[in-house]
C-alpha cells in the first residue's frame, strides 16, 4: 500500500522565510517529509492560485528532502477563505475530480494548515468519506524541525468507549420516549427505537397515527423534551386539538389575526404557529382542519411564512411539526376532505401507534407506571394486594376487557381504584367494583355475539361440526374470533397464550396455534379468509 497525503498549503506556517535556514524551522507541510516512521509516496498539495510562488518554494524543499515523492498540486480558488460555503464547495470539487483508489493507497488528510474554516471543511469531508482516509495532525517540538505528528482515525467503531457512549445515549433516549416503561411488544419497541433516531437526526414533520388514547400526545411531548435536552429546540411546545377549531376561530388560533379582522377582534393575536417559533407544534387530530387552514399550514411548513387573518403583511415562524390523527388520511384525501399535497408533506415519517389490545403484553408494565404516577401526584404509596392484582390482570387480559379508550381507560381505572384504596392498598373488593364499572361503561359498544355454530358453519362441514362437543364448538369459535381480529398468526398466538407463554423457554405461539387449528383441519389463512 502506498501512502498518500492530502494537505493545504499554509500561507503563514509553511512560509519559513526565503533564506537557507528555512529548512531548520518547523514548517508543517515540509516537515511531514522528515519522519522515517511515515514514508510518503505521494503528496497532493492544495493551494490558492495567489500562493503559486510559495507553493513552488515549498514543493522544491519537499523534493530536496524526499526526491522520490510524487507531488501534485491542485488550485482551490475561493474569494474569502473564511466563507464556509465557498471553501467547502471548492474542496468538495476537488474530491469529485480526484481519482481515489483506497484498495492500493492509504490516504491521510493533513488538517494543521489553512484557516480554521478550511480545517473544519477537511474534517467534514473526511468524516463523510468524500476523502476516504484518516486525519493527520502535526505540531512543532523542541527536538528539531520535523516536529511530531498524530493520526486520527474517524472510524468510531474502533473507539469502544465512544461507541458505547453513543449506544447508551440512544438507549437512554428510547427509554425516555417510553417514559421509562419496560415494554415487551417487539413491534412497538422497534417503532420507538426508530422514532428516537429520527427525532435526533431530523427536523422534518412527523405523523403519529393510531386510535384515540394510544399515546400520540404523550409521545409528542416526550419527543419535544428529548430534542430540547439535546439542544435542538429552544422554543416551547404548543399543543392544540384541531377538532376544537372551527371557522374564523381556527384561522385566528393558528395563524393569528390583526386588530379588527372580524367582529370581536378588539386586539391583535399572535397565533399558535408564531408561539411555536424555534419550538415544536403538535397538531392533534389534524384531519379535523378545514381545507383553507390546511392550505395555509402547508405554506407555513414549506416556506416558514404565513399571513395572519385580516393582515396584509406576512409573518414567519420556524417550528417543527408533529401531527396526530386517528383517521385514515388517505381515505380523507379521496373524499376531498384533506389536501393530498399536505399529506405528502407531513407523511415523511409516519408511525402508527398500536392500541392497548394490540400490545396487551405491555399491560402490566404500564399498570405499574400508572400506579407510580398516581403515587407522585397523591404523595403516598398505592399498590395492589396479591389477590387483587391477579384478579385485575386476569380481567385485563380477558376478551371481556375492551380497553376502547386504550391507555386513557387504563389511567382512569387506576385513578379510581387508587383513590378508593384506604391505607394505600387496592383490595379484591375495589377491583371487583372497578371491573363491574368498566363492563358497564363498555356495554353499549359490545355487539351481540354470533352463535358459535354460525361462526363455524362456513369453516367446517355440517357432519364435522355435528361431531364436536358444545365445549369444543364454543372454544373454537372464540379462537376464530381472535384470529380474525389479529393481523398475523403470531399476534393471535400472543393473545391466546398470553399467560402460559411466559412460562415457556421458547415462545413459539404461532406453532401452538397452528397445531390447535390443525386438529380441526383448519389453517390461519382459511380462518381469516386470506388468499
Amino acid at each position: 500500500m502506498k501512502t498518500v497525503i492530502i494537505g493545504l498549503l499554509g500561507a503563514r506556517l509553511d512560509h519559513g522565510g526565503f533564506g537557507r535556514r528555512r529548512l531548520e524551522r518547523w514548517r508543517p507541510t515540509v516537515s511531514l517529509m522528515m519522519h522515517e516512521s511515515l514514508p510518503v509516496d505521494e503528496f497532493v498539495l492544495l493551494h490558492h492560485p495567489e500562493e503559486r510562488e510559495l507553493a513552488g518554494i515549498t514543493i522544491g524543499d519537499m523534493r530536496a528532502l524526499s526526491p522520490n515523492v510524487h507531488i501534485t498540486t491542485y488550485p482551490v480558488d475561493y474569494a474569502d477563505p473564511w466563507d464556509f460555503e465557498q471553501v467547502y464547495s471548492r474542496l468538495l470539487d476537488f474530491t469529485r475530480s480526484y481519482v481515489f483508489d483506497p484498495e492500493q493507497n492509504d490516504y491521510y488528510v493533513h488538517i494543521t494548515t489553512g484557516t480554521h474554516v478550511a480545517q473544519i471543511c477537511l474534517y467534514l469531508l473526511t468524516e463523510a468519506n468524500y476523502l476516504p482516509g484518516k486525519l493527520i495532525q502535526t505540531s512543532p517540538s523542541k527536538e528539531g524541525p520535523q516536529g511530531t505528528y498524530r493520526v486520527i482515525d474517524l472510524d468510531l467503531s474502533q473507539y469502544d468507549q465512544i461507541a458505547s457512549r453513543f449506544q447508551k445515549e440512544a438507549r437512554d433516549g428510547i427509554a425516555y420516549l417510553k417514559s421509562g416503561i419496560e415494554t415487551h411488544n417487539a413491534a412497538f419497541n422497534r417503532l420507538i427505537s426508530q422514532v428516537e433516531q429520527v427525532s435526533i437526526q431530523s427536523s422534518a414533520p412527523m405523523l403519529l397515527t393510531g386510535p384515540t388514547g394510544a399515546g400520540k400526545s404523550r409521545l409528542a411531548r416526550r419527543i419535544y423534551e428529548l430534542k430540547k435536552q439535546r439542544g435542538q429546540l429552544t422554543g416551547r411546545m404548543v399543543e392544540v386539538n384541531c377538532a376544537t377549531l372551527r371557522g374564523d376561530n381556527a384561522m385566528s388560533a393558528l395563524f393569528g389575526h390583526v386588530k379588527g379582522a372580524f367582529t370581536g377582534a378588539l386586539a391583535a393575536r399572535t397565533g399558535l404557529l408564531r408561539e411555536a417559533d424555534q419550538g415544536l407544534l403538535f397538531l392533534d387530530e389534524i384531519g379535523e382542519l378545514g381545507l383553507d387552514e390546511q392550505a395555509m399550514l402547508l405554506r407555513a411548513i414549506e416556506d416558514k411564512v404565513f399571513m395572519p387573518l385580516g393582515g396584509d403583511r406576512e409573518t414567519g415562524s420556524d417550528f417543527q411539526l408533529i401531527a396526530g390523527t386517528n383517521r385514515n388520511l388517505y381515505a380523507e384525501v379521496q373524499s376531498g376532505r384533506f389536501r393530498e399535497d399536505l399529506l405528502a408533506r407531513i407523511n415523511l415519517w409516519t408511525y402508527e401507534l398500536p392500541s392497548l389490545k394490540q400490545r396487551i403484553e405491555d399491560f402490566e408494565p404500564n399498570l405499574e407506571h400508572e400506579l407510580q404516577q398516581f403515587t407522585v401526584k397523591a404523595g403516598h404509596m398505592v399498590s395492589f394486594n396479591k389477590a387483587a392484582r391477579a384478579q385485575y390482570l386476569a380481567f385485563a387480559y380477558s376478551p371481556e376487557a375492551l380497553w376502547r379508550a386504550n391507555f386513557r381507560d387504563l389511567n382512569s381505572s387506576v385513578t379510581r381504584m387508587a383513590t378508593l384504596a384506604a391505607g394505600g392498598r387496592i383490595t379484591e373488593e375495589i377491583v371487583a367494583g372497578e371491573i363491574s364499572r368498566l363492563k358497564q361503561a363498555w356495554s353499549g359498544f359490545v355487539q351481540e355475539k354470533p352463535d358459535a355454530d354460525d361462526t363455524l358453519a362456513a369453516l367446517l362441514p355440517a357432519e364435522a361440526l355435528g361431531e364436536l362437543d358444545l365445549f369444543d364448538r364454543m372454544l373454537l369459535a372464540e379462537v376464530v374470533k381472535v384470529c380474525r381480529g389479529s393481523r398475523s398468526m403470531a399476534e393471535a398466538g400472543r393473545k391466546l397464550y398470553n399467560a402460559s407463554r411466559n412460562l415457556k423457554a421458547s415462545m413459539n405461539d404461532s406453532h401452538r396455534l397452528k397445531q390447535y387449528l390443525h386438529r380441526f383441519g383448519l389453517t390461519f389463512q382459511a380462518v381469516c379468509k386470506i388468499d
